[in-house]
This record gives structure tokens, C-alpha cells and sequence, in this order.
């Protein structure tokens, strides 16, 4: 749907964007994730046709934006951080208008009809805009954006703002297009783009610094393998048997839960497994696991990895996957 290669904007002296390549599939969640002044909104603002590269090539559907920009962004439904609404309109007469700024014309009236079906928003068809609340203003958005039935929709924050309820009712509206449109979804909310994304674009100082899904980023990223286990008997005793067991660099008490029952947090050679053995060396010491949980890097721990450490690895720079 999208393919970007060796993408580069400068602005005098600063490398906003700087080398980077990148696709989005058909019918793909891709989440676009990056700090402040990495490069994130310079590439959206890029892909959409509202900045022009300094080098590399965007191709969207099969189109090239520089060549054909008109032709390739008729494939884009774009929503911005703030949705520009215009109030005094009701949500009827603003989505015809938004079908008439793309050349829809006779039809407008169906496809607006179309578009507030997907999200939901009949029943407030004839509402003024500037009486609705922020979770329908951002429904409203993403209707604009969906006019046209674009192949690709960029949203940029859709939830920023919205209650508990209006942000689980946007992230299943999201799933639910993603069955007939690719989705690229900038959001600084990691657990949504988490819930949502099936890979995850990290940012950071203009370069892309990992590519994969969130689970292969929280693997790949993680240097050692972690359990939290909770264990009746004698502390010493514990200690001695699981630091005995091969691959086992660290174990350490956490908790202290009752007498004689203590939580522990081990730690072992990267993508070594380490419960089975943990298991049967405990089983045959008579002390028995209460609880065990394996411990992942989440995706909060991965970006904060790649976004903080001043001493992050070129190795660790250059972890993409283009597949």
C-alpha cells in the first residue's frame, strides 16, 4: 500500500529525516512511534503530500506521490492531531463538504451517508458540530477521512483527550476499518498502540531505530530472561537451589509475603526458559511454586530503552525488519 525508501528533509542544518525506508501492507496497522523532534511528524507530513522530500521516493498503491501527487493522494484519508472542524456546521453539511474538496460531487450526499454509517454517527447527522462532544468531533475526523474510500488512513493521535469509554469505542472503530483499509497510527499512548498495531515503527533523532511487531521488539530488546516466582520455604534454602540451576545469573528476594513464603525475581541467559527447570528443582527440594509469571519488556520499557540510552548500540539503531 505504502512504500517509503531512503526518505531524507533537512531544515538548514537539521537532519529531520534522515535515510529511512519503510512499507505498510494491505489492511496493516502500523504504529508510529517516536519522542519529540525524532522525525515522526516531518515523515507523516511527507507521506501525505504536505512536505516535499529533499531525497528518496514515496509510493503510495502503486503510485508515485512526487510524479502523480493528485492521482496518489486520492488513496490518503489523513486525520490531524485537531480535526479541522468547522463548528457551525452540522456533521451532514461538513462531511458533503469535505466530499466536494475531493471531487466527489452528485454523490457526496451517499458518501457522506456511507462514511457516518462506519462511525457511527447517524443519529447526529443534523447536529451542529460545535455542540458535540470531543469523542463524536473525533468520529467526525475520521469520517472526513474515510470520504473517497481511501485504500491508506493516517491518524495522527485519534484518542488524545477522549474519556476511558470514547477511547475504547475509537480503538474499536479503528480494528474494525483496518478489515478494508491500511492504517498508519502515530499515538504517544503505548498500550493502545500495542492493543491495536500489528508492528511498531520507534523513531528516534531522524532514524528509524526498530521495525517489528511488539511482541519480536519486546524479545529482541530484552538482554536477559525473567521470571517472578512466589516460593513456601526456607529463604537460604530457595536462594541455594534455584541459583544452582544452569543459566541462572541473578536471583534475588522482592517480597516478603509470609512467613516462609517469599517472592523472588530470577534472572537467566537471554530466551532461555527457565520454568520447567525452576519447577522440578523446587518440586524435588519440597518447597512449592505458589505463583510464577514470566517478566517481558513492554513496549513503554522497549521505546524508553531506544529513546533514553544515550549509549544505544548501532546494532541495536539498525534493528529493521523491511518485511
Amino acid at each position: 500500500m505504502i512504500e517509503v525508501k531512503n526518505l531524507s528533509k533537512t531544515y538548514g542544518s537539521l537532519n529531520a529525516v534522515s535515510d529511512i525506508s519503510f512499507s505498510l501492507e494491505d489492511g496493516e496497522i502500523l504504529g508510529f512511534l517516536g519522542p519529540n523532534g525524532a522525525g515522526k511528524s516531518t515523515t507523516m507530513n511527507m507521506i501525505c503530500g504536505l512536505l516535499v522530500p529533499d531525497e528518496g521516493k514515496i509510493e503510495i498503491n502503486g503510485i508515485d506521490l512526487l510524479e502523480s501527487p493528485k492521482k496518489a493522494k486520492k488513496h490518503i484519508g489523513y486525520l490531524p492531531e485537531n480535526p479541522p472542524l468547522y463548528p457551525e456546521m452540522t456533521v451532514m453539511e461538513y462531511l458533503k463538504f469535505c466530499c466536494e474538496l475531493k471531487g466527489i460531487g452528485k454523490k457526496s450526499k451517499e458518501e457522506s451517508s456511507r462514511v457516518m454509517y462506519l462511525c457511527g454517527i447517524e443519529h447526529v447527522k443534523n447536529r451542529l458540530i460545535k455542540n458535540l462532544s470531543k469523542g463524536y468531533k473525533q468520529r467526525i475526523g475520521i469520517a472526513a477521512a474515510l470520504t473517497g474510500d481511501p485504500a491508506v488512513l493516517i491518524l495522527d493521535e485519534p484518542t488524545v483527550g477522549l474519556d476511558p469509554k470514547q477511547i475504547i469505542e475509537i480503538r474499536n472503530m479503528i480494528k474494525s476499518l483496518s478489515k478494508n483499509h491500511s492504517i498508519i497510527l502515530s499515538s504517544h499512548i503505548l498500550p493502545e498502540v500495542n492493543a491495536l498495531c500489528d508492528r511498531v515503527i520507534i523513531m528516534n533523532k531522524g532514524k528509524i531505530a526498530a521495525i517489528d511487531t511488539p511482541e519480536n521488539l519486546s524479545t529482541d530488546f530484552q538482554s536477559v530472561s525473567k521470571l517472578y516466582v512466589e516460593v513456601e520455604g526456607p529463604k537460604e534454602e530457595v536462594l541455594y537451589t534455584i541459583s544452582s540451576l544452569q543459566g541462572i545469573l541473578a536471583v534475588e528476594v522482592v517480597k516478603e509475603i509470609d512467613e516462609n513464603i517469599f517472592g523472588y525475581q530470577v534472572e537467566g541467559e537471554k530466551n532461555k526458559d527457565l520454568r520447567r527447570p525452576l519447577f522440578y528443582a523446587l518440586a524435588e527440594s519440597r518447597m512449592p511454586i505458589l505463583e510464577m509469571t514470566v517478566k517481558k519488556m513492554s513496549l513503554e520499557d522497549v521505546f524508553l530503552h531506544i529513546t533514553l540510552n544515550e549509549n544505544t548500540s548501532e546494532e541495536e539503531l539498525n534493528h529493521v525488519d523491511h518485511l
